[in-house]
């Protein structure tokens, strides 16, 4: 039996976001755990589809003694301040060197994570993991679908392996499949050659869904390689991450990470992924709805039973950096005057707080979102009725965050006319129906129902659709890549499937 130290360190930094993360985002609960040290940290996580909790799980189950560092994680936002990063990053390498003697280390990253000083965080951070345990402890990894993987990360590490479903409900799997790999070395597996591409041009997020082709059928190919053997090596591990694009940075792109007995595996397995992605460049794009034709659209074709048409709130994501309170989309829905029509979730504090005062049936008066500068537009002036007042507590029960314990803050759901609206005081991509449903909204009975999200939804929410669209109203997670004033990506990257090339 092993004994190996187990850390987090998550964020995703979209470059163009309004707002950075600070050391206050790691340490507060919002849809994941608050900051985690100790030996809390081994029972933290529990039944959540998350992969410290995969790991953690399977290495019980191995006998292995675990050595808890530091586990923390931040709703993505612009860059992460060096304060934050400095003082997390010197928690976990503290905590390592006093572990004591060590078999492996295992971490729960994102892979595209930019600090205020290092436009790689996570290469900078396995740096200094590898510099603190040596060069021959086993350090293994899982990282985000959605990781901007750099070859630092790759130098450092013994294994980068990342989810491969968006919604990414394979979480838990993934700190499991990470186990199993350093299981292997502790059996014998040799030490490991790489393999690294590095694709041209950058895929949006929402056509990133592993649900819907292109990205189906890849995902497909890729667990075909699992262990195959090709030539004289056998291919231990193998990930297509399909890159975060909103991050202004060499690195930023779609890779595709192998390894294998041999550099000649490595190198067939990463290139016929490789190959396959660039082949299919021209269906990794999608038709983006303005809110105005979106709305009209849905209210045109509302049903009394069969579901809601989903509109996918994609630019104004708090999964992707947004800050969950432009207005564009439900300013429309009030515009059109439709009916059954819910968005979730705002998030507006003041409008929350200001709602929880006037008390359960009373109409208000607010200046409602639109508060943190995420678009250019004013807030929506207009009287609301408060329909019922929660404290943000719930228990998540879908595929994407399902286990884990939501904390929204004081939650109000208004309504004006046919259209609700579920204001929460802390940022949440709405990806669980519970988020609607602890405040009493049925989303099964709705006709529209507006999501700040971008793909995740689908897991909970797709079930019960009868169409989505993807909606281009104001944020900053912009879908169409074209329009981001890009400075740093590599010349000649592609900046949209077939587009045109960054000339620097």
């Amino acid at each position: 039996m092993m004994r190996i130290a187990v850390g987090g360190f998550q964020h995703e930094t979209n470059t163009f976001a309004p707002s950075k993360a600070d050391f206050a985002a790691f340490a507060q609960a919002d849809s994941w755990p608050a900051l985690q040290r100790g030996a809390a940290l081994l029972d933290a996580f529990t039944g959540m589809n998350i992969p410290v909790a995969g790991f953690i799980e399977a290495a019980r189950a191995k006998g292995h003694t675990l050595v808890p560092l530091v586990w923390c994680s931040a709703t993505p936002s612009a860059h992460v301040t060096e304060d934050a990063f400095e003082r997390i990053s010197a928690m976990l390498i503290d905590d390592l060197i006093g572990a004591g003697d060590l078999d492996a280390v295992y971490l729960d990253l994102h892979g595209a994570m930019v600090t205020e000083h290092f436009e790689d965080g996570e290469g900078e951070l396995l740096r200094r993991v590898r510099a603190a345990v040596g060069p021959k402890i086993p350090v293994v990894v899982s990282l985000d679908l959605h990781a901007n993987v750099t070859a630092e990360m790759v130098a450092h590490s013994d294994a980068l392996i990342a989810y491969r479903t968006y919604p990414h409900v394979d979480m838990a799997e993934t700190g499991a499949r990470a186990a199993a790999h350093l299981d292997a070395i502790f059996a014998g597996l040799p030490r490991q050659s790489k393999a690294l591409r590095k694709i041209g041009y950058l895929i949006p997020l929402t056509s990133q869904c592993t649900l819907t082709e292109p990205a189906a059928h890849i995902y497909g190919d890729l667990q075909k390689l699992d262990g195959a053997v090709l030539g004289n090596g056998r291919v231990s591990s193998i990930s297509f991450a399909t890159g975060f694009p909103p991050a202004d940075v060499k690195d930023c792109s779609p890779s595709i990470i192998a390894y294998a007995d041999s550099e000649a595996a490595a190198a067939e397995a990463a290139d016929r992924i490789a190959a396959d992605v660039l082949a299919s460049e021209s269906r990794f794009r999608e038709k983006l709805w303005s809110a105005r034709e979106a709305v009209a659209y849905a209210v045109a074709n509302s049903a009394a039973n069969g579901g809601p048409i989903i509109l996918a709130d994609t630019q104004d994501n708090p999964g992707a950096g947004g800050n969950g309170d432009t207005v564009g989309v439900l300013r429309e829905l009030l515009a059109q005057k439709a009916e059954r029509a819910a968005l979730g979730v705002l998030f507006d504090p003041e409008s929350a707080a200001q709602a929880a005062a006037a008390g359960v049936g009373a109409r208000v008066k607010l200046k409602l979102g639109a508060k943190t500068g995420g678009a250019d537009e004013e807030p929506i002036d207009g009287e609301f009725e408060v329909v019922r007042i929660t404290d943000g507590e719930f228990l998540a029960t879908g595929p994407f965050y399902g286990g884990s314990r939501m904390s929204l803050g004081t939650t109000a759901r208004l309504r004006s006319g046919g259209v609700e609206v579920v204001v929460a005081s802390r940022k949440a991509q709405c990806a669980d129906q519970e988020m609607l449903k602890h405040i009493g909204i049925d989303p099964a009975r709705l006709a529209t129902l507006v999501v700040k999200s971008s793909v995740h939804f689908r897991a909970d929410f797709g079930p019960l659709a009868r169409e989505v669209l993807v909606v281009e109203s104001p944020g900053p997670n912009i879908a169409d890549l074209a329009r981001l004033p890009y400075r740093h990506l590599r010349p000649g990257t592609r900046v949209m499937p077939l587009g045109a090339a960054f000339k620097g």
